[in-house]
């Protein structure tokens, strides 16, 4: 599926979400998450060979493998803490997709440390002393 069908049935949605919002708000939300999760699972391909390509190229510069894996799973944690965000905030509850998105960040935090620790542990190498 390319942006064209994807920008269309967007706009679909969103003619129907306007009408539904005014008389059945619950079946809006639904609507809502629904198109969410199809334009994420029609991703899935794409997400895919992205970490095909970054994988090859990991391999041919012998990087680490367990560095992509980290930098894949902090994307995953962002991708998936502001989908679930934005959800919540299309359903009205501002305040849990704050938290969310918090939650989203301690986490991405906490992966990255092993990285920080490494690239300070290469640095602390080429300095002198």
């Amino acid at each position: 599926m390319d942006i064209g069908q994807i920008v269309g049935l967007a706009l679909v949605t969103t003619i129907f979400l306007l009408i539904l919002r005014q008389q059945k708000p619950v079946m809006a939300v639904l609507l809502s998450i629904v198109f969410s999760i199809l334009v994420f699972t029609l991703m899935m391909s794409k997400m895919a060979s992205i970490l095909g390509v970054m994988q090859e190229l990991t391999r041919r510069a012998d990087i680490n493998q367990f560095f992509l894996g980290t930098i894949l799973k902090i994307l995953g944690v962002a991708y998936l803490g502001e989908f679930a965000a934005v959800l919540c905030e299309d359903a009205g509850e501002k305040a849990v997709a704050t938290k969310v998105e918090f939650a989203a960040k301690i986490i991405i935090a906490v992966l990255a440390l092993p990285i920080i620790i490494a690239i300070l542990e290469s640095l602390m190498e080429l300095m002198p002393g």
